[in-house]
Formats: C-alpha cells, sequence, structure tokens
C-alpha cells in the first residue's frame, strides 16, 4: 500500500467518523427546544434532559477532534509557523507530536479506557429523578482518543514524507468547507485577490 494511499484512508476514516457524529447537532438542537417547549409552555419539565444534553454536546466534542486534524483545523497560532518552508514546518509538528501529542493522547485513551470499564462494572448512573447510563457516555473517551491517535499516527507519517520530499502530501478536500470559505470571502472587501485565493486553497487542504 502507497503511502499516500495510507494516509487518505486514515484521513477518510477520520472525516466520516466526524461527519457521522455532526448529527448529534441536529438532535441536541432538536432536543433543547423540545424541553424549552415543555418547560415554560406545558409547566412540565423533565430531569434527564440536562445530563442528555450534556453528554450529547461532551460526544460531538470528543468525537469530531479526529476529524479536525485531518484536515489541519485546529487552531494554530502561526505567526512564524506560516513563513517556515515544509521541511521546518515539518521537523517542528514531528518533534510537538512526539513530545506532547503521543504521550496525551495514549495516555487518554489508556485512562480512558479504565474509566469505562469501572463505570461499567457499576452500571453507573446520573444523579437525578430518572437516572441515565454514564458507562455508554464513558466509553466514548477512550473511543474518541483512538481515532484522535489513529490520525495524528498519520499525521508524523505525512511528516516524515514532506521531510523527505520538501512538499506536504496533499490532504482530502472537504467541499463543503472550501466552498464556505470561498462565499464568504467573496463578501469581503479588505483582502485582495492573491490573498483570498491563497486562503481558499488552504481550505482545500493545500497546506504550506
Amino acid at each position: 500500500m502507497k503511502v499516500q494511499t495510507l494516509l487518505h484512508t486514515a484521513d477518510r476514516i477520520s472525516t466520516w467518523v466526524g461527519k457521522a457524529f455532526s448529527w448529534l447537532i441536529v438532535a441536541l438542537m432538536v432536543l433543547v427546544v423540545a424541553e424549552v417547549f415543555k418547560r415554560y409552555a406545558l409547566n412540565a419539565p423533565t430531569a434527564w434532559v440536562f445530563d442528555a444534553s450534556n453528554m450529547m454536546y461532551g460526544t460531538l466534542f470528543m468525537m469530531c477532534g479526529a476529524y479536525a486534524l485531518a484536515h489541519d483545523a485546529h487552531v494554530r497560532g502561526d505567526f512564524l509557523y506560516g513563513s517556515f518552508r515544509p521541511r521546518t514546518q515539518a521537523a517542528i509538528d514531528l518533534v510537538l507530536y512526539g513530545l506532547f501529542f503521543l504521550p496525551g493522547v495514549v495516555a487518554l485513551t489508556w485512562a480512558g479506557w479504565q474509566y469505562f470499564q469501572d463505570s461499567l462494572g457499576i452500571r453507573e448512573q446520573t444523579f437525578n429523578a430518572d437516572p441515565m447510563p454514564l458507562y455508554p457516555f464513558k466509553f466514548i473517551i477512550p473511543l474518541a482518543g483512538a481515532t484522535v491517535l489513529m490520525q495524528g499516527i498519520a499525521e508524523m507519517i505525512r511528516c516524515v514524507v514532506c521531510l523527505r520530499t520538501g512538499e506536504w502530501t496533499p490532504r482530502l478536500r472537504d467541499a463543503q468547507e472550501s466552498d464556505v470559505v470561498a462565499q464568504q470571502l467573496e463578501a469581503s472587501v479588505d483582502i485582495d485577490e492573491e490573498a483570498r485565493q491563497l486562503a481558499v486553497q488552504q481550505s482545500k487542504g493545500l497546506k504550506g
């Protein structure tokens, strides 16, 4: 299997997982709207909605981490980084992945698995009038850690390839994201055409 195929396979898995769990936004919105109507219009609040909304939002946040990593969407203070050559960027990324990312995410995944097993063993529930099981939500912790770890390893391989070739390998394109960026930039009068095209290219995954 070629390295580029391997990287795109990891990107596709992370993208699929992120987009699948993004539907929780719709479910969360429906849940909150229904609860607001019941609480204020019918005077019949539901005891478990607060816990459920927290768990849904937490699941959404954690399970979309690999998607953000696959599309280079995490926030970065690149005052100097953006001006570096690709090999320098790759070297910095590789060192930081090794020093901070791998130990942190491996620890999160391992501790999260232990956390889930303890919760499952006692069939842990929330503390309210209508208790909900907590162990399915706690399983999300090691699951999210595993997906982010997979994508992180792919990013480290991407760094090694860049160190060898001097260029970043292309990422999978997210057409919807690119379209949104292009539409927003078209309405802006504060940037020139060159900066506009550069921003659109970067949103398509052309890192540099």
